[in-house]
């Protein structure tokens, strides 16, 4: 499984690299903090699977990356999505890195 680090994931935003972030925790959750992207939570993206790039990479993020690790390990069991990038820590690590963002 590809991963990245949220400080390449910084990097990828502040240098406006094309990507789709997609964040796959509950709607609560994304209200309380997010990092931006698109919300589809975990037991709803197999059914919004049109919405998801196939022509760029994807990163998918949670709060601590083991809701993103299970998406992604779901949506590649099922469809051939070799883009899915998982964000190591998630809004955890994000935070911690970033805490003034």
């Amino acid at each position: 499984m590809k991963s990245i680090t949220v400080t390449e994931l910084k990097a990828k935003i502040d240098h406006a690299e094309d990507f789709q972030l997609i964040d796959v925790r509950e709607p609560y959750e994304h209200e309380e903090f997010n990092i931006s992207g698109q919300l589809i939570p975990l037991n709803e993206i197999a059914h919004h699977i049109n919405e998801i790039a196939t022509n760029k990479p994807v990163i998918i993020y949670c709060r601590k990356g083991i809701r993103s690790q299970i998406a992604i390990q779901r949506l590649q069991q099922k469809f051939p999505f070799t883009n899915l990038i998982n964000l190591i820590g998630g809004t955890e690590a994000w935070k911690k890195e970033f805490e003034d963002f």
